[in-house]
């Protein structure tokens, strides 16, 4: 087993914001602006991302995510390029009321980017969640600048990463199976999926569910569910393009859909599963890095989705959870738990499940994991991760 990294600093590629966002009371003007910067990464050069999720830790409200495809919002602006992992809504509809009345991301910057308030003055509310305590991940992929991609039967507009694994990727369904070119280069392990046209759970492929008819909603806590050909038809994707069906979420008729697509890069990111032992002293997950990020979900029973990462947990056990599926603030999500269920250790070549609770370590169920580095178990140039 190979030890070598193909990316030495992976934050050029993915990291994770904490800051503080405005409280009730304190809403500013409409048209003002408030810019936020992720931390520099290892050699001086700050993240400039093209896809976002924005959260509030301690303040119930809805995920929000932008992607320099889409673009941003601009006052007044009824469709101001805001999804949300957590609902069903189309565009920006089911956050609040929907619409850039209520604030948005006017620009990624090079370090970061910038917010502007809607006209109620609520800068708040769509990337900050209107919260004191907030959390935004980032992920690169080529600057916003799109190209045009035939290599399916469906034309896309395409952004890719190739080092990092990761494209962006746009096209309108057609209604009927299609192939879809993804930009990569290599076959992506995992690709989620939105309809940002019509009301639709998001789907999410992945390596570690039944077979490729099967599909899990990253909006939702249910079980995998065996779509048939309706989502992915039942194909596996191919170093060139993915395939999909006749399904409203992913190949709807002249609707917009937004595809997010990853592929596990050696000492940079890792899609798989392990199966739940049920005991406090779960199965090692070996990744072949220190995680930065780890998602986790049960794929045979109606769970949350859990995200974990080291930097709200700088230290073992990492209990501090937060789920894509739903709006609660930190360790208040039903089937979470609170610090005591569900935790994980994360290690400097992977992470332990370290309780018996359902979500994370279910007896005898398969969960399936999403993970994202801080740093390479040892880089190109034979320097080792630092323990947790």
């Amino acid at each position: 087993m190979a030890s070598y990294t193909e990316i030495d600093d992976p934050s050029l590629h993915f990291q994770i914001m904490l800051y503080a966002g405005s409280q009730g009371g304190s809403d500013p003007a409409d048209g003002s602006t408030e810019s936020y910067t992720f931390t520099t990464s290892g050699d001086g050069v700050a993240l400039k991302p093209d896809w976002m999720w924005f959260k509030g830790r301690n303040y119930a409200n809805d995920w929000t995510a932008w992607d320099s495809t889409r673009g941003f919002g601009s006052n007044g602006s009824e469709n101001n390029g805001a999804s949300a992992p957590s609902v069903t809504g189309n565009e920006a509809t089911a956050i609040w009321g929907g619409g850039a009345v209520y604030g948005y991301v006017k620009s990624f910057n090079t370090d970061g980017f910038t917010g502007e308030s809607g006209s109620v003055g609520a800068a708040s509310r769509a990337p900050w969640g209107y919260a004191s305590q907030c959390m935004a991940l980032g992920w690169k992929a080529n600057g916003g600048t799109t190209s045009s991609n035939s290599d399916g039967s469906i034309t896309s507009t395409v952004q890719a990463n190739t080092d990092a694994g990761f494209s962006i990727v746009q096209y309108t369904g057609t209604g009927s199976a299609a192939t879809v070119g993804h930009g990569l280069g290599v076959k992506p392990d995992v690709i989620i999926c939105r309809n940002t046209t019509t009301s639709m759970d998001w789907a999410v492929f992945h390596p570690g569910l039944t077979d490729n008819g099967y599909v899990v909603a990253l909006n939702t806590k249910d079980a995998q569910v065996d779509s048939g050909t309706n989502r992915w038809n039942e194909t596996d994707p191919t170093t060139s393009v993915f395939s999909v069906g006749s399904g409203q979420q992913t190949n709807q008729s002249s609707n917009e859909i937004m595809c997010y697509a990853f592929a596990s890069k050696q000492g940079f990111s890792k899609f798989g599963t392990f199966k739940g032992n049920g005991a406090v002293d779960g199965s090692f997950v070996y990744t072949g890095f220190k995680p930065r990020m780890v998602i986790l979900k049960n794929t045979g029973s109606n769970e949350p989705w859990i995200l974990y990462d080291t930097k709200r947990n700088t230290f073992n056990p990492t209990d501090l959870k937060i789920s894509p599926d739903i709006h609660e603030t930190e360790n208040a999500v039903t089937g979470l738990g609170d610090a005591g269920y569900n935790m994980i250790d994360i290690y400097a070549n992977g992470f332990k499940a370290m309780s018996n609770s359902a979500a994370a370590n279910e007896s005898g169920e398969k969960i399936i994991y999403m993970a994202w580095a801080e740093e390479p178990l040892v880089s190109s140039g034979g320097v080792a991760a630092t323990a947790r």
